[in-house]
């Protein structure tokens, strides 16, 4: 099946037409808004009533971007399924099963060991639920949403919170309204159109919360193998399969990685480096899995995922949770809690779907992010009503996902298009060209005299079939998303219970290995931090980051590596339930603070950017051009 047989092969916009796209798209949009959605307006009182409404009231056109989202993305919906007859879609499927479900449960084993109220059932159930409905009502499926660490830390530092007062309430009903509170925050933020202040999200913030979650899973990684050695809470464990664990985790990173580098390098035929790109970790995994199963490392009894009964809840309760018999008192307690998740999952969900949607991805379908908050509202309180794990957009499973259905094509060759122009008269190869193709890939090319070689262009060689690939299009459908929540319900069932208890915890530490570390590579104060420690004779001469001092870079770096600090550094505390709000304070941050810097206007443009393509933000208002400079003259 080809590649690209449903799919016209849009390319991505350039950056010179973002701006009048974008006001073109918004323009568009807003007006069809006004003209045709029926919405509650304090425009629509009689005029003695509004001269007593505030302006900033009578601008509010309450449900218009829940109308506005839907009426976009409704003519593409029958698409969203037939395009789906793609090969890309089977190994989108594979992968982001596997990143999903796996650290989902891995995330919840402190959640389930602390508390004794959630099960793998419970996570299982909560991916399912979030896919299913994101996936068949949602505006934007290609957001993978499910079980996070960030929500894990919040519902166990609750847990903790809570058990430490007299006569504690039900945990799961006091949940239930916190989720309900939470749930009354989303429907109201996404009526009133609040996820237009996405406009101001850029790079900064992304990137800064991106390096928190990465390393996240880095600590997460750790703290699995460190679980393992036996304690006076854990006897059964031994010694000798915490290490069996490690040498797991090592191999499981190190065959992600051989795989990774295999697909990138200039070995194999195209389809095989693009094998095993797409199948590479699920590969890597089961192997993994099965050493722990073979000679003398079985004898070790390596520590393996829990499990419970088959499509039961933990402890043997209802699936139904009664939270309406909870206390009076516990109710308005749990408003402060909701308003934390809300502060949450606002950013992190809304974070995910900008990096799922990103600029680097050729999209052609319209966003949603009001209706969809409004949907993720729903979730929430079924997640409550369920005792489940509230579910959301998921980093870095959201932009792997738009990744793993990109549509790649091969670039043409420089002299290539010069003959096809006409620039260049066509003629066959002459052996001084190749002659001087060769020595330019020499060590000691003396027409380079005083110069160290390229490694990279050294790596990439100039053969007649090695061409670089570049993205033309992605399978945007719904079928991926779908299928990755329904393989959930079939682990739920016994013998695959089973077959999930099979695998080592030390399998899953190396997957939290890789995950984060390949989000750090990408990540871009990683790419900064790098770029001040790498020799200027070997960095690009179009890198962007030349044109602004090492300095500025430094000092931009450094804000974002002290609010990422003191995210990472409030997790870790007693005051973990307030870390939602220190990720919030990143907009303000860049927007405020940022600005006082010395930073002049062209180096906040190269540092700095918007967090997606015009086209993707066209359904918030479009890009903030303050949002990029913070101000009109730095």
């Amino acid at each position: 099946m080809s590649e690209s047989s449903s799919l016209s092969r849009t390319p991505a916009p350039t950056l010179q037409l973002e701006v009048v796209e974008k006001q073109q798209w918004k323009s568009a949009a807003d007006s069809a808004a006004i003209s045709r959605a029926p919405s509650i307006s304090p425009d629509n009182l009689p005029s003695n009533d509004r001269a007593t409404i505030p302006r900033w009231w009578r601008s509010i056109r309450i449900g218009s971007g829940i109308v506005r989202d839907v009426r976009a993305r409704a003519p593409f919906y029958v698409s969203d399924w037939t395009d789906a007859w793609n090969y890309r879609v089977i190994p989108a499927i594979v992968l982001i099963f596997f990143a999903n479900v796996l650290p989902g449960i891995a995330f919840s084993l402190d959640l389930i060991e602390t508390t004794q109220q959630y099960g793998v059932s419970e996570v299982l159930l909560s991916s399912l639920m979030a896919a299913f409905i994101f996936s068949v009502f949602g505006s934007q499926p290609l957001c993978i949403a499910g079980v996070t660490g960030p929500i894990t830390v919040l519902n166990k530092t609750i847990f903790d919170i809570i058990e430490r007062q007299p006569n504690p309430p039900d945990y799961l009903q006091f949940v239930g309204w916190v989720y309900l509170w939470a749930a009354i925050l989303h429907w109201i933020t996404a009526a009133l159109n609040w996820c237009n202040f996405l406009k101001h999200v850029t790079l900064f913030s992304c990137d800064t919360f991106g390096f928190y979650v990465s390393w996240v899973y880095l600590q997460y990684g750790v703290q699995i193998i460190t679980r393992q050695f036996p304690t006076s809470a854990e006897p059964e464990s031994t010694a000798d399969g915490a290490y069996v664990g490690i040498i797991l985790a090592l191999l499981m990173v190190g065959t992600c990685y051989l795989f990774r580098s295999v697909s990138r390098s200039p070995y194999f035929r195209r389809h095989v480096r693009r094998f095993f790109a797409d199948y590479g970790m699920p590969i890597a995994l089961l192997a993994s899995s099965a050493m722990a199963y073979w000679g003398r490392f079985s004898k070790a009894n390596p520590t393996t995922l829990p499990v419970g009964m088959a499509f039961q809840p933990a402890g043997g309760r209802d699936w139904l949770v009664q939270f309406w018999q909870l206390e009076g008192k516990w109710v308005g307690i749990a408003f402060p809690f909701g308003f934390a998740l809300w502060v949450l999952f606002f950013f992190d969900h809304n974070v995910s779907s900008l990096m799922a949607q990103g600029s680097q991805f050729p999209l052609r379908k319209p966003p949603g992010f009001h209706y969809d908050f409004f949907i993720l509202g729903i979730t929430t309180f079924i997640a409550g009503l369920l005792g489940v794990p509230a579910p959301n957009g998921l980093i870095p499973q959201a932009p792997i996902h738009t990744t793993s259905l990109l549509v790649m094509s091969k670039a043409p060759r420089k002299r290539d298009v010069e003959d096809a122009s006409g620039s260049r008269p066509i003629h066959e190869d002459r052996p001084d060209d190749r002659l001087d193709r060769a020595r330019s890939r020499l060590p000691g090319d003396i027409s380079h005299a005083g110069l160290e070689p390229d490694p990279t262009l050294a790596r990439d060689g100039e053969g007649e079939d090695r061409q670089h690939e570049t993205p033309v299009a992605v399978v945007e459908q719904r079928v991926s998303n779908l299928a990755q929540g329904l393989l959930c319900l079939v682990l739920l069932s016994g013998p695959f219970l089973h077959v999930l208890n099979l695998i080592p915890r030390g399998v899953l530490a190396g997957l939290f290995w890789y995950m984060g570390a390949d989000s750090l590579e990408s990540n871009g104060i990683t790419r900064k931090l790098l770029y001040l420690v790498r020799d200027r004779a070997l960095t690009q001469a179009d890198e962007p980051l030349r044109q602004v001092r090492k300095c500025r870079v430094l000092l931009f770096v450094t804000v974002q590596l002290v609010a990422f600090g003191a995210t990472m550094g409030i997790t870790q505390s007693i005051a973990a339930i307030g870390f939602p709000v220190i990720i919030l304070l990143l907009l303000p941050i860049r927007a405020l603070l940022i600005p006082q810097l010395p930073f002049t206007l062209e180096e906040l443009t190269i540092l700095d950017g918007p967090a997606a393509s015009a086209f993707t933000m066209a359904s918030v208002g479009g890009i903030s051009a303050g949002a990029i400079v913070g101000r009109s003259e730095s």
